[in-house]
């Protein structure tokens, strides 16, 4: 109806849609022939595909609040995906070259956040063999902040009528999410269904998948009984504190839980008392993080450690208007420390693992 309310079609159209908007551009009666209810095809839009894209409009700017790099501005980002980069790659959009800056761009913005992980597809139509010379010859990356899957993953296009292969970036930020969501984000993302999928583009034996797997190539893999599932959580980082994902992304969180938990702390007098109260409030935080399974160890000492006192708040910092706090935990996977500084003062936050 063109009345105004609820069922006003202007007003229904803009609440159900993003893409279609209507605009009354006039008053009018009641129709005298309501259309009968069918397939209607829309003309005159600009929303047909290029024929290029660049790097740049992926990669965007920070100050305009474009591409990616528009996400600096948003601290609550956890992980980073392009699946329409490898699809433009499909259709000759963007060149191998072009994927390649791209990816490097998602791992930088990923390693300058420090707070979030770069999910990186592979080109479609790679065997094992490919795969594997595409990731150590050409793709070349070591991050402990991007991870990459492999194969593809064919699901029903519900808009085509029929199924597709599409790049499995996007099922595993769902998956990610979901294990986040049930288990926490200590648990490795992996033995988990990629739900929707349909097959996969390759078959993976145990023996490619064993050839894969210590490059970092985190397969998808088909299990008669048991269906689609991801088989494999790894970085793509040579070190093997940061070889797994759920550690990357644990320190992710506890770094960032702390930053935020401790801000109280900027302006308050710097002395000892101030020491203590900061040593036991990370403390009770990650004795939680302990109890729920994250940390390894039969006690809280075996499992953390908080220095907060003059031996690492020398005169000079205090001088410098920092508070320099020293943890140590021993994430489940490895179960060795790894130890991170953090320090809140006025001028702003300092962050050194």
């Amino acid at each position: 109806t063109t009345r105004k309310g609820k069922s006003n079609v202007v007003t229904a159209v803009k609440a159900a849609s993003k893409l279609i908007q209507l605009e009354e551009i006039g008053t009018a009666g009641a129709l005298e022939k309501v259309p009968a209810p069918g397939k209607v095809t829309l003309q005159g839009g600009g929303g047909s595909m290029p024929a290029r894209v660049t790097p740049d409009e992926y990669v965007g700017n920070s100050a305009d609040r474009t591409g990616f790099a528009g996400l600096e501005a948003v601290d609550t980002v956890t992980m980073l995906c392009v699946p329409d980069l490898m699809a433009a790659y499909q259709r000759g959009m963007i060149d191998a070259d072009q994927v390649k800056a791209v990816q490097l761009a998602m791992i930088a913005h990923c390693e300058l956040m420090g707070d979030r992980v770069a999910v990186l597809d592979a080109p479609p139509g790679l065997n094992a063999q490919q795969i594997r010379e595409w990731r150590v010859d050409k793709a070349g990356y070591d991050s402990k902040y991007a991870t990459l899957y492999w194969p593809w993953v064919k699901v029903f296009d519900p808009l085509a009528g029929q199924a597709n292969f599409v790049p499995p970036s996007g099922h595993m930020a769902g998956i990610w999410a979901r294990s986040d969501d049930t288990r926490g984000v200590h648990k490795a993302p992996a033995n988990e269904v990629v739900r929707g999928a349909i097959s996969l583009e390759l078959q993976i034996t145990k023996s490619e998948h064993d050839l894969l797997n210590p490059q970092g190539i985190n397969v998808i893999r088909a299990f008669p009984g048991r269906g689609i599932r991801v088989w494999g959580a790894r970085t793509l980082s040579s070190d093997p504190a940061w070889r797994y994902i759920n550690v990357r992304r644990l320190f992710n969180y506890i770094e960032g839980s702390i930053l935020l938990g401790t801000q109280w702390v900027v302006f308050e007098p710097n002395d000892m008392a101030l020491w203590e109260r900061v040593k036991r409030t990370i403390s009770a935080f990650l004795v939680r993080v302990w109890r729920d399974g994250a940390l390894f160890g039969a006690t809280p000492s075996e499992a953390f450690y908080v220095k907060c006192d003059g031996e690492n708040n020398t005169a000079e910092s205090i001088d410098a208007g920092q508070l320099i706090v020293e943890i140590g935990i021993a994430p489940v996977k490895p179960a060795e420390f790894v130890v991170f500084k953090i320090a809140q003062f006025s001028g702003g936050t300092s962050l050194t693992e």
